[in-house]
């Protein structure tokens, strides 16, 4: 794929990768979710697993390429309080507060801006403000918190304190129903948006729950002739252009979404590998297959303590495999610099996109 993709006057160019492969430190492992701090800053949930038991949040300064920075990780492995066993969710509230979902404990816990725990709430159950598996959390200008319970297809309303304000949706594939549903974004009005995972849509809801649009419809992409198989460790790779004609619109499996101030949305099509792109009426503009053909700061620090890894490195006969996305779990756009932020899971790393919005065409005739 080209580094700049131009469609109906937008560019989104690569900027730069962000991470590494870290079970704790300057790198991520299997990240989840994430959500823009309030100073420019980035929470990173990161599932980790039973070998590594890498589960915490990281807590990063971004900005350019090379400018990334560790600045404190919580919510690390363990049962009791201010610790997380399978970490979802992460969302910051207007006074700086980080509210982190936890799938097998069924709760959502509080931490200030530094990380240090203050509270939590949450039980297992499918009563009204009782959880079963609890995904994406946003938090609203109110300073309400939107949970997604996953577990018991649902949204769930509730105040910093925990406190039960209003539900809504059920178990099904109809208007405003979901299935199994995982990631969720505000737009600038308000309007929530939910990655409705097993009915491979998005959909967007009033402020108050009413069903307004959906977006997208399964598919996948085709595999081509010459591709290697999909496996956990990446995606199929192909030397010709067979595999990027898909149909317009298809998503399968998506996992996060975001909204950028123009009203675009931002989809990650898990199970396709890919970033999708529509507009405010949810048209499909465009994709991006992830293009990371230059090593992250923190990366190339591995390869520099270790030249071993850089032989292994320089042995590998296609590179594409390497840049690509390799299901993609999470998106946020920044409104401040216009980057687009994915967390590339299997990739153990961010992958940054520039919105561009002085983007003028070259002149083909120099």
């Amino acid at each position: 794929m080209a580094l700049t993709t131009y469609v109906k006057g937008r560019a989104y160019d690569w900027s730069h990768a962000i991470g590494r492969a870290s079970a704790n430190g300057t790198g991520f492992n299997f990240p989840q979710t994430m959500c823009l701090g309030n100073n420019s800053d980035l929470y990173v949930a990161n599932r980790g697993n039973e070998n590594t038991f890498a589960m915490r949040v990281n807590h990063i300064k971004i900005g350019g390429p090379g400018e990334e920075e560790l600045l404190a990780e919580f919510a690390t492995y363990g049962e009791g309080d201010g610790h997380s066993v399978w970490p979802f969710g992460v969302a910051v509230g207007k006074n700086g507060d980080v509210y982190v979902t936890d799938e097998w404990k069924n709760t959502v816990s509080v931490f200030d801006a530094n990380g240090k725990f203050i509270r939590k709430w949450g039980s297992l159950g499918s009563g009204p403000g009782e959880l079963k598996g609890p995904a994406g959390i946003v938090c609203e200008a109110s300073g309400n918190v939107i949970v997604v319970d996953a577990g018991n297809n649902r949204l769930q309303v509730f105040t910093p304190e925990g406190k039960l304000l209003a539900q809504c949706g059920k178990s099904g594939s109809g208007e405003g129903e979901f299935n199994k549903p995982w990631g969720i974004a505000l737009d600038k009005d308000g309007n929530i948006y939910v990655a409705d995972w097993k009915n491979h849509r998005v959909q967007k809801l009033s402020p108050s729950g009413k069903f307004l649009m959906a977006i997208g419809k399964y598919g996948k992409v085709p595999v081509a002739s010459n591709a290697f198989a999909v496996t956990y460790l990446g995606p199929f790779i192909s030397g010709g252009l067979e595999t990027e004609h898909v149909p317009a619109g298809v998503l399968n499996h998506p996992t996060g979404v975001a909204v950028d101030p123009d009203g675009d949305i931002y989809v990650t099509d898990w199970g396709n590998h890919r970033l999708c792109i529509f507009d405010n009426e949810g048209r499909p503009l465009t994709h991006l297959v992830g293009d990371a053909q230059v090593m992250s700061k923190w990366g190339q620090q591995s390869i520099d303590a270790n030249p071993d890894m850089m032989k292994a490195y320089r042995r590998v006969t296609n590179l594409e495999q390497l840049w690509r996305f390799c299901f993609p779990t999470a998106v946020v756009f920044h409104p401040k610099t216009d980057q687009i932020i994915v967390a590339d899971s299997q990739r153990n790393r961010l992958q940054v996109y520039n919105k561009v919005r002085d983007y003028v065409e070259f002149q083909a005739n120099l």
